[in-house]
């Protein structure tokens, strides 16, 4: 994929993106059948994390992944809308490292130091 393809990289992250949270699904799902176990006495454990430590851990790595992922799709809606690059603050280009560094950015450097 060549490095200035925005659509074929924002499309290549999707497909990443839409396989990790697959697997975090099924994370989930085997922790909650662990947590259903009724002889999984995980509290009391000292060889490892418990099951709520878990849960907790792959709950939130699945709300950054999908918040990323709404970004990713938002921005190839950009690309097919033509104005993929432009700050959406202030209508200024996004420059090049940005883009590269982060394809689903919607804001310039100086914009998003404003917050």
């Amino acid at each position: 994929m060549p490095a200035d393809d925005p659509a074929a990289r924002l499309a290549e992250r999707e497909r990443e993106l839409t396989a990790l949270l697959a697997r975090l699904d099924a994370d989930d799902a085997s922790l909650r059948a662990d947590r259903a176990d009724a002889t999984a006495d995980d509290e009391h454990d000292p060889e490892g994390s418990t099951l709520s430590g878990e849960w907790q851990r792959v709950a939130a790595v699945r709300s950054a992944t999908a918040r990323e992922l709404d970004d990713v799709r938002a921005a190839l809606a950009l690309v097919e809308a033509g104005t993929y690059g432009v700050c959406e603050h202030c209508g200024n280009p996004i420059p090049a490292a940005r883009l590269e560094a982060r394809p689903q950015a919607t804001r310039c450097v100086a914009c998003a130091a404003l917050g």
